[in-house]
């Protein structure tokens, strides 16, 4: 054994070796060499493990297209794109919303040259980075002002800071929600520096119970929509209107996290319909929060809208400078919120509402041009083996908790599991004929070692 580590080639004879290749020319040359001696670590573990036992299996031309495979899977970017087959098409694990055509425009432009951003074009003097997306945002929700952080948490936080800090904020037991990653609004709330009144049962809330735990402490009334889960038969919440004319009579501001936040109506096509920003503000709360990348299809952010004089009080916070967003946010954001002064257009142009409202009918027809752009692309490869019996549709149908290997590992990798505990969703059936042609015709592609060059355009796009 210790004779078949003598016949390792040297990590500059490997980088001699490797000059030639186009790919590995891309790479930095400290990368090249770390990479190398990876191998050659991986190899000396096999020399250990019985793996390699011959000396024929370390030379350079047994080794250098397992170097240049190696090296290739190595030198990917570690954040790097996915195919969703979880059918999900608000996935937090994998970026949320993808960006409007406009979104990802705009941002590019900020980031290739310098940009008015806190800049006042008309003035010549420093302006408001908030400048650029306020205005579009209260003509949006009827709103009188508005601020973005850079998440929804972030919003939250900042709103208690502000307006109920020392404070009691009186909240309905129902609505004491947790979300991704263990954000619970009582841990917020207590990191806030007020303090959680919570009143009602799990199930069933009153006025009465609001009231009566208003006292000369109480610093605001909240609610906190449940946009993740659903509470069915004997239940009772008090709504917004009820909750604005109690706050009117007690002299408090009603603070509503709305959490993903929906500019868009989706009633009459046969999906849940959640309350949007322009009803909830018009409906009397005084601040609302929301994200910019969930249901609204932006980027990152936390979205800040209501009366003017409580939002110019969060604005005039300190902490606000810890969270505010960065000229790509902002680029995006307003780039995104353009497209909703036309509904339709944003129904279109949006990714994430134009996947939502997707008539099945649609659904089956991109499935069907995908299949054929496969089968162009595969050959005789497409024809091979049996859909039902592939790797990937088993997996499809298995209880793994997480992608299998082969399909996360590949490139770009397919994630899909059936467990909702670790983040992911079983695949609806709508997206089924859809993830079934295309992780069947994955496997046989993959199997060949054939590169697919998946189709870009929304029409074919899986």
């Amino acid at each position: 054994m210790s004779q078949l580590f003598r016949h390792l080639p040297s990590v500059d004879a490997v980088l001699s070796a490797l000059s030639g290749d186009k790919d590995m020319e891309s790479l930095p040359r400290p990368l090249q060499r770390d990479l190398v001696n990876g191998f050659l670590d991986l190899c000396r573990e096999e020399i250990k493990s019985g793996v390699i036992t011959e000396e024929s299996a370390l030379g350079m031309d047994v080794l250098l297209p397992r170097i240049t495979a190696y090296i290739r899977v190595q030198a990917r970017p570690h954040f790097r794109r996915v195919l969703n087959a979880t059918g999900v098409v608000v996935h937090t694990n994998m970026g949320r919303s993808l960006l409007a055509k406009e979104a990802v425009d705009a941002v590019v432009e900020a980031c290739a040259h310098y940009s008015n951003l806190e800049f006042d074009l008309a003035t010549g003097e420093r302006g408001s980075r908030y400048s650029h997306v306020e205005k579009i945002l209260c003509d949006i929700t009827g709103a009188e002002a508005a601020l973005v952080v850079n998440n929804n948490a972030s919003a939250v936080f900042i709103m208690l800071e502000t307006l109920a800090k020392g404070r009691e904020v009186v909240v309905s037991r129902g609505q004491l929600v947790e979300i991704g990653g263990s954000f619970r609004i009582p841990d917020v709330m207590a990191k806030s520096g007020a303090t959680l009144r919570e009143v009602g049962a799990t199930n069933r809330t009153h006025v009465k119970d609001y009231e009566g735990a208003i006292n000369e402490n109480t610093g605001a009334l909240m609610r906190v929509h449940t946009s993740n889960f659903r509470l069915i038969g004997f239940t009772k919440e008090v709504t917004l209107p009820e909750m604005r004319d109690l706050g009117d009579r007690h002299d408090l501001p009603v603070l509503e996290d709305l959490g993903s936040g929906s500019l868009f109506r989706f009633d009459g096509m046969g999906l849940i319909n959640e309350p949007t920003v322009q009803e909830v503000v018009a409906q009397g709360a005084d601040v609302v929060s929301f994200s910019g990348d969930k249901v609204l299809g932006g980027p990152q952010a936390g979205i800040i809208v209501g009366r003017k004089k409580w939002i110019d009080m969060i604005k005039k916070n300190p902490i606000n400078r810890a969270m505010r967003i960065d000229k790509m946010t902002l680029a995006a954001l307003e780039a995104t919120l353009r497209l909703y002064l036309d509904m339709d257009e944003a129904r279109e142009k949006v990714p994430t509402l134009n996947m939502i409202t997707m008539p099945y009918k649609t659904l089956r027809a991109r499935a069907g041009r995908l299949a054929k752009v496969l089968r162009t692309e595969l050959g005789e490869a497409w024809k091979s083996g049996s859909e039902k019996a592939s790797p990937a549709w088993a997996a499809a149908h298995s209880r793994s908790r997480t992608s299998p290997p082969r399909l996360s590992q590949s490139f770009p990798a397919i994630c899909m599991c059936r467990s909702s505990s670790s983040g992911c969703s079983t695949p609806s059936r709508r997206s089924l004929p859809a993830l079934k042609t295309t992780l069947s015709v994955w496997t046989r592609a993959h199997s060949t070692q054939k590169s697919i060059d998946w189709p870009q355009t929304p029409s074919v796009r899986p």
